[in-house]
């Protein structure tokens, strides 16, 4: 089984009118709903993007900010665990659909640690 990131830019629900935001939450919803009654939900939210990021250092020394390349990181993500690359395809389209935006699919590295 591998661990697939399910993910989107805030940026890319902008062509929401906020008139159908409820209605695209509630889509949304029952698509987790779904996953999680198929044991394939593993997690998932939305970045809280109130809150700045920090950095910590490994003294555990704690800033904010953030790297250049992900300083825009925002949006919502889902990761689900499923057997085939396929599987996570579709579970991708199902939240797209749920959300009214196209998704990343990116697989997690197989490590026998986690």
């Amino acid at each position: 089984m591998t661990h697939y990131l399910i993910s989107f830019p805030a940026s890319a629900m902008s062509h929401i009118p906020a008139s159908e935001m409820p209605a695209v939450s509630d889509t949304a919803h029952a698509v987790i709903r779904e996953a999680k009654a198929a044991g394939v939900y593993v997690f998932g939210g939305g970045i809280d993007e109130s809150i700045s990021p920090v950095m910590v250092t490994g003294e555990g020394q704690v800033s904010v900010g953030t790297y250049p390349e992900t300083a825009k990181f925002n949006g919502g993500f889902c990761v689900v665990k499923v057997s085939t690359r396929e599987e996570a395809e579709a579970w991708a389209a199902k939240i797209a659909a749920g959300c009214r935006c196209a998704q990343e699919l990116r697989p997690f590295m197989f490590d026998p640690e986690c």
